[in-house]
C-alpha cells in the first residue's frame, strides 16, 4: 500500500491496540478485510511529524479473507497485489533507506523463517485487555499453555 503524502491520518484510535489498528486501516484504505499474523518489524522517530510528534510505523503481516482491493483515493495513491520481488526492486523502495530495509524483511519473511512479533492477549493489572508482542514461536508457546489450562477441568 503506497500512503499518500498529504495523508495526516494516524493509524490507531485512542486507545486502539496496535493489531486492532493495522487491521482497521487495511480495510479502511482497501477494502480488504483481514486477520492480524503479526508484526514484522517497527521504528520510531521523535519529533518526525510537523517535528513535534513521535512517529511509529509498524510493518505487519495480515491475512486476508479476500483479495479484491477498493482504494480509497482520499488516503492512498495507488494499490495492488504483487510478488514479493516486484515489491522489493520498486525504485522507492531501492532509494529510500528505510523502505529497503523494510522491504527486504518482507522478502526474508517470504524466503525464510523470519519470526516478528506475535500478540498474547492478556490483561492489565486493573483487569483491561491488553496484548503483549513477543516473538512468534513464544507467542504461539504462550497461547497454546493459556489454552490448555482454560480447557483443563
Amino acid at each position: 500500500m503506497i500512503e499518500s503524502p498529504n495523508s495526516s491520518q494516524s493509524i490507531s484510535l485512542l486507545g486502539e491496540d496496535i493489531c486492532t489498528g493495522v487491521v482497521r486501516e487495511v480495510e479502511e484504505e482497501t477494502g480488504i478485510v483481514a486477520d492480524f499474523v503479526e508484526v514484522l518489524s517497527f521504528r520510531q522517530s521523535h519529533k518526525a511529524f510537523l517535528k513535534q510528534k513521535t512517529d511509529l510505523f509498524f510493518l505487519c503481516v495480515l491475512s486476508p479473507r479476500a483479495y479484491e482491493i477498493t482504494e480509497q483515493k482520499s488516503e492512498i495513491l495507488q494499490a495492488k497485489w504483487m510478488p514479493i520481488k516486484e515489491y522489493v526492486d520498486q525504485p522507492w523502495n531501492q532509494k529510500k533507506e528505510m523502505f529497503k530495509i523494510m522491504a527486504n524483511i518482507c522478502q526474508k519473511k517470504c524466503d525464510e523463517d523470519y519470526v516478528g512479533f506475535s500478540t498474547v492477549e492478556t490483561e492489565t493489572g486493573t483487569g483491561k485487555k491488553s496484548f503483549l508482542y513477543c516473538n512468534a514461536d513464544h507467542a504461539k508457546s504462550l497461547n497454546a499453555t493459556r489454552d490448555q489450562a482454560s480447557s483443563s477441568p
